[in-house]
């Protein structure tokens, strides 16, 4: 009598269990098989090699936007106000920007492209490059679109050479000008103390309750030659405090600069100040005499 049963020892039944299983296995392998030909197919490489020129088309996209993103930005400004950031980002060259630099310290400011090119002696092919970004003064343009009246005489204006100093100007020498009255005169003398006296002779225009006119009256018998030293402030590591002693730079703006500044890491132009709520071209004008980028 057999005391152990062999494992071995199948009936019908569990012998094509084991065959359906291997039949079942050899099918799967053969799926396998033909799913990875499929994929490795000639065929197949078109859409491969498709969507990877996708993938690479989307990289350079993006690679162009941040390409432009850092590439510096100019923005609208006045040609007498030029800078040397600016000069150099547009192209101009050391003499260039020097001569631009001389006729604005000698108390003259450009009226036209044509007198811009003819002070800096940039070329034909620069000027149509850098001259879209020029922004004339408000004033300037206004008195081109308004036609002047013909009068019986010439008003003659005196040149730099012959007007006296701005900054050293006395309230008798104000009253001594025809047109100009004591409010006005006061006025003027408070102002220039207040800032420290003048930069730039356009910076008169920023008294507050003083005529235009009175003003433009003041400026054809007195020029800025005389400029006082000043203590310039850094917009990337001021206060909002420090900014606001600023001439024209209220602590409200000078906050918003901070802000500005933090969210951004770091100011790299005064002109990204243009874009600030609060802003205007003459106020920006004024603030960037007494700014600084270190």
């Amino acid at each position: 009598m057999k005391l152990f049963k062999s494992h071995f020892v199948y009936d019908r039944r569990k012998r094509n269990g084991i065959l359906f299983f291997a039949i079942l296995c050899l099918a799967c392998l053969g799926v396998i098989a033909v799913s990875k030909s499929l994929k490795d197919s000639p065929a197949a490489q078109p859409q491969e090699d498709a969507r990877v020129l996708a993938f690479q088309k989307e990289i350079d996209s993006l690679k162009a936007i941040e390409l432009e993103r850092r590439k510096p930005k100019i923005y609208p400004f006045n040609p007498t106000l030029l800078t040397d950031y600016n000069g150099y980002k547009l192209g101009m060259s050391t003499e260039q920007i020097d001569r631009v630099v001389r006729f604005r310290e000698s108390g003259k400011w450009f009226n036209s492209t044509a007198e811009f090119q003819q002070v800096s002696k940039v070329s034909d092919s620069l000027l149509a490059q850098i001259s879209p970004y020029f922004k004339w003064p408000k004033w300037l343009l206004e008195q081109r679109k308004t036609p002047q009246k013909k009068n019986n005489y010439k008003k003659k204006w005196k040149t730099a050479e012959e007007k006296g100093m701005l900054n050293s100007i006395t309230y008798e020498d104000l009253l001594a000008i025809e047109g100009v009255d004591e409010n006005a005169a006061t006025a003027i003398i408070r102002h220039r103390d207040k800032v420290g006296g003048y930069q730039v002779d356009f910076q008169i225009y920023s008294v507050y309750g003083v005529d235009k006119s009175i003003k433009r009256l003041v400026l054809n018998h007195y020029t800025v030659k005389n400029k006082p030293e000043i203590r310039f402030v850094n917009v990337n590591t001021a206060t909002a405090s420090d900014l606001s002693t600023v001439p024209l730079l209220n602590f409200d703006l000078a906050k918003e600069i901070v802000d500005y500044r933090t969210l951004r890491e770091g100011i790299s132009s005064l002109e990204e100040l243009k874009d600030l709520e609060g802003m205007t071209d003459f106020k920006y004008d004024i603030i960037a005499l007494y700014l600084q980028i270190n």
